[in-house]
């Protein structure tokens, strides 16, 4: 059966859009009404028509190659400091609306500029709270952006986001997006549509994923990527959610005048802990970006360099490991994949991740919001020996690679990636700032094949 997106597609930058919040007892994610809606002129998406079983195609295909520069772990040039830092002030100054708050330890969030956190002990309804800044598209018309990494150490400061030096290295490779900041708003050069509507349509063959259908609800044009670069030099990344042709798949409450966006959280595995809780903003994928609840950001495929996740390579990526083919069903405790996204109503498919933000370590930080997919898959002989199960961490990752029990996804290739199991790239990028990781070291997970 095809879903869609029930999303307002279009609303009057002047209006205050607010939808209804999911709560710990309502379950799965009510389906969000749109409240003001206008015309929007609908562009033709590329239907992405797949088939066949879970030891399919993963994603898609694609690559990208380039060198970045000012990495902020001491290699290259960096922005101009007092540019950057009068760019960032301005950028502060253009929105009126509510300051960051103190969140509490248990919730052990990263990103400093968190509003509000909701709904974290139920992963198919957690949302967060972020700060909502005025832009312009590239015609000079407003649009709304969030704001959630930057390069550079000092500016990731002053504007309350996540350090990400690697993002530098994504400086002048053909997968960014130079802006200028007019009034203290952000000018792109890009632009998004939000007028499609997203359609998922589980595949025939002996596993819903690859999708029939996958045709996402929001697509940029050939200039637009999150990674933006402004005129100092300085690399931050943003993601536009709400402009004249709609809204961000994602963007579930939106207040103009409050300068707040309520965004969905995605859930995943980091350390051998669940709860690694970020965004899911764009993806240089057509079939990640619908399955994921994403824009389709071709240009973001540039970004270097697929299957390099190492501190000294020159890369704006950083490795995860998604599975194609793990256990399915709503209410299944072992529930992980892709494939469970698209066959069970849209469920975070909880990928493995490697690491946290680390927001005061200025030196050997390896950070990045550019996740570069290295999807894996069960074989046979796992699955007909019961050994499936949700994956909880690289460790446990890595000890079913060497078991057999897992092996990379048709499709994957170049250079295999010590730092996720061995595993080769499967050469997408899925934009995904992280927030928090609550609950952290609560509980004992094995680690490892049980036979």
């Amino acid at each position: 059966m095809s879903r869609s997106t029930t999303s307002p597609r279009s609303v009057p930058p002047e209006k205050t859009v607010r939808r209804r919040r999911a709560t710990p007892s309502t379950g799965r994610r009510a389906l969000l009404l749109p409240l003001v809606c206008a015309s929007a002129l609908l562009v033709a998406t590329p239907a992405v028509a797949t088939g066949g079983d879970g030891n399919g195609p993963a994603y898609g295909h694609g690559n990208g190659n380039g060198h970045g520069n000012g990495n902020g772990n001491g290699n290259g040039n960096g922005p101009n400091q007092d540019e950057a830092y009068q760019e960032a002030e301005a950028i502060l100054e253009s929105r009126d609306g509510e300051e960051r708050q103190d969140q509490s330890d248990e919730d052990n969030v990263f990103f400093p500029s968190t509003l509000g956190l909701y709904n974290l002990e139920d992963n198919a309804t957690a949302s967060v709270d972020l700060p909502l800044f005025p832009g312009l598209g590239p015609d000079g018309e407003g649009v709304w952006y969030i704001l959630t990494e930057a390069a550079d150490f000092d500016v990731a400061a002053q504007l309350g986001v996540n350090y990400a030096p690697k993002l530098a290295h994504g400086i002048d490779t053909g997968g960014d997006q130079p802006v200028t900041i007019e009034d203290g708003k952000l000018r792109f050069t890009g632009a998004i549509d939000f007028s499609p509507r997203r359609v998922l349509t589980p595949g025939t063959g002996a596993s819903a994923f690859p999708p029939a259908i996958a045709e996402p609800g929001g697509i940029g044009d050939e200039n637009w990527s999150g990674l933006v670069v402004l005129p100092s030099g300085s690399a931050l990344n943003v993601m536009v959610v709400a402009n004249a042709t709609g809204f961000h798949d994602r963007a579930q409450m939106l207040d103009y005048e409050a300068g707040v966006v309520n965004y969905s959280l995605a859930d995943g595995f980091e350390g051998g802990d669940q709860f690694y809780y970020h965004l899911v903003t764009e993806s240089s994928d057509a079939v990640a970006a619908t399955v994921e609840q994403g824009v389709f950001s071709p240009r973001l495929g540039a970004l270097p360099a697929a299957g390099e996740s190492d501190l000294e390579d020159d890369s704006a990526r950083l490795g995860f490991a998604p599975t194609a083919n793990g256990e399915t069903g709503y209410d299944n405790p072992e529930r992980q994949g892709l494939n469970s996204t698209v066959a069970d109503d849209d469920l975070p498919p909880i990928n493995v991740f490697p690491l946290d933000p680390a927001n005061d370590q200025r030196e050997n930080n390896n950070y990045s919001p550019m996740w570069d997919a290295h999807v894996y898959v069960w074989t046979e002989e796992a699955i007909a020996a019961g050994e499936r199960r949700r994956v909880n961490g690289l460790e446990d990752l890595q000890a079913f690679k060497d078991a057999g029990l897992v092996v990379d996804a048709p499709g994957n290739a170049g250079p295999e990636n010590d730092l996720i199991a061995g595993l080769r790239p499967t050469g997408i990028i899925i934009n995904c700032p992280v927030i928090n990781q609550p609950f952290e070291g609560t509980v004992d997970l094995p680690v490892g094949p049980l036979g």
